[in-house]
């Protein structure tokens, strides 16, 4: 199981997620990437459908929840039902670079 980071930022300016993690790496994360890639069931079903969610740019994650093995994020479109656990917010730091 992947350790929670010891800081979460988060910038509404410039639309990222701040992670530090316990091994001191620092990683950014797209509010609207995020959007895109949120882990609820509905969101899950639309993309093997083969669909992509269109998000605008100015998204901004409003709220972040912790879920102790993740966060949950509230998007300022108002969806809610996502949570992202650490380590697929990992691998989604992963798949943006």
């Amino acid at each position: 199981m992947t350790a929670a980071p010891v800081a979460i930022g988060n910038s509404k300016d410039n639309g990222q997620l701040r992670l530090n993690w316990p091994d001191g790496h620092i990683q950014l994360l797209d509010h609207a990437m995020l959007r895109r890639h949120c882990p609820c069931s509905q969101c899950r079903a639309f993309r093997l459908k083969g669909m992509n969610p269109v998000v605008a740019p100015s998204i901004r994650v409003v709220q972040i929840n912790s879920q102790g093995y993740g966060v949950q994020l509230v998007f300022s479109d108002g969806h809610e039902r996502g949570i992202y656990p650490w380590v697929y917010l990992q691998a989604l730091s992963a798949e943006a670079q």
